[in-house]
């Protein structure tokens, strides 16, 4: 009985919050934002400048822009302005409650299942989502679970009505999750195996043999891809045509060198565009990173070391030794408990060891947008790129002092407003608080 009515107000909670919250409907008349130290997202930084959005886009930005007089004026001196921050690998949208199996629809059953589209189970309707935004988040790339090959991803806009209306780049990459090709424990022995009296089985062996399997079905989709004419289409191969061209990319879930290694066969053998997303040892292999233009996406900062001979802090250290080595490179924040809303601070944490602090911030605006393949349209303030900014009275990357004011999506004035900030006010009302 508890159980049915711990759920019942988890879902009641859920459906009682944020329903005023609206996506912003599209940019009226031109938007200038003043006066503000602007971080571009590109290492460079204005003083006292100017910010003019005008139709969604950047139409300006420095130090003598002339403000049209029928611009909405922003004054925002004194304060910072960022370009909208890029959440590089999330279930965002896929997965409301963790443990209500209802509220989740992040994976297929099946180890081959390229042709799934996250975008289409996208619930824009998400409290986490708001949440996400009150941080600076703007984007996000939204990732399917589970099996060999997952499906596509998707980045999205974090302000929309409908999936369709959120996708920012549909189908951009597609997934796959290494074997880890590692011993490890089962039940209360070590080593797996097959069974209490078989041998223990080689988890290498069966890593490689999965990874053949991948292979032969590329191989197979290359050639089904390069004939033009199909008596029937096999959705599969047809899913994974743009790796060959490279209008995608193949983020490869790893962590250690030796999956690493294996997946820098997929660029000699394929020529694919790959992406290592986690990469918690990939300072090991830098060098080999770069001269494959292999990207890394480091989900987690604030995590234990994969191996127990690692250091202790190398989670946290290995973004200033890929920055050195000259991996493109950005940082990302899986944890389950915080559904990716410390991403600044997890740049924040980077800056503390060894990152100065644009090239933190570029982390996770203009190298995301490079590995996900819109830096064309967003992830710097520069002219010509969707006007994508948020405003903060302090540094977006301290926790103690950031406080994101204002926020544009494509021009667009973003409601700020979010579940736990209602929860808050009620609260403080309730109990005659002050607010501070």
């Amino acid at each position: 009985m508890k159980k049915i009515f711990l759920l019942f107000t988890v879902i009641s909670l859920g459906a009682a919050a944020q329903e005023t919250v609206y996506p912003a409907p599209k940019q009226a008349q031109p938007i200038a934002v003043t006066g503000a130290t602007v971080h571009i997202g590109n290492g460079q930084v204005l003083n006292n400048a100017t910010v003019l959005m005008t139709d969604g886009k950047i139409t300006a930005v420095g130090t003598n822009v002339t403000v049209p007089s029928n611009a909405q004026v922003v004054n925002a001196q004194g304060k910072h302005v960022y370009p909208g921050l890029i959440l590089s690998s999330s279930n965002l949208g896929l997965v409301e409650v963790p443990s209500v199996r209802a509220t989740n629809d992040v994976q297929e059953i099946g180890d081959m299942n390229p042709n799934v589209r996250s975008i289409v189970a996208y619930n824009t309707d998400s409290k986490i989502i708001n949440t996400l935004r009150s941080n600076g988040i703007l984007l996000a790339n939204i990732v399917p679970e589970g099996g060999l090959l997952s499906g596509t991803s998707s980045v999205v806009q974090l302000d929309a009505w409908t999936p369709q209306d959120a996708a920012y780049k549909t189908d951009a990459g597609i997934h796959f999750n290494m074997p880890t090709m590692m011993a490890r424990p089962r039940g209360f022995g070590f080593g797996g195996g097959n069974g209490p009296n078989q041998p223990p089985a080689d988890p290498v062996k069966e890593g490689l043999d999965r990874v053949e399997k991948i292979k032969s079905f590329f191989r197979e989709a290359k050639a089904y891809n390069a004939d033009a004419a199909h008596d029937e289409t096999n959705l599969k191969f047809a899913s994974v045509k743009g790796l060959f061209d490279k209008s995608q990319k193949l983020y490869v879930h790893a962590n250690t060198v030796k999956q690493m290694l294996v997946a820098l066969d997929f660029v000699r053998e394929f020529g694919f565009d790959v992406v290592i997303v986690g990469g918690s040892d990939s300072w090991q292999i830098a060098d080999l990173l770069k001269q494959n233009n292999v990207s890394v996406i480091l989900n987690q900062l604030h995590s234990l070391p994969t191996l127990e001979d690692d250091d202790v802090d190398q989670p946290y250290k290995t973004a200033a030794m890929l920055q050195k080595a000259g991996v493109t490179f950005s940082l990302n924040d899986e944890d389950g408990q915080t559904r990716g809303r410390n991403l600044p601070f997890n740049a924040g944490t980077a800056v503390t060891y060894g990152l100065t602090k644009e090239q933190a911030l570029q982390a996770i605006t203009l190298n995301a947008a490079k590995v996900l393949g819109v830096d064309k349209q967003t992830g710097s303030i520069e002219v010509g790129k969707d006007a994508n900014i948020i405003i903060s009275e302090g540094d977006i990357l301290d926790m103690r002092t950031s406080q994101v004011t204002q926020a544009f999506i494509q021009g667009r004035t973003i409601n700020l407003d979010d579940k736990q900030k209602q929860l808050n006010q009620r609260y403080m009302t309730k109990y005659g608080l002050r607010q501070f």
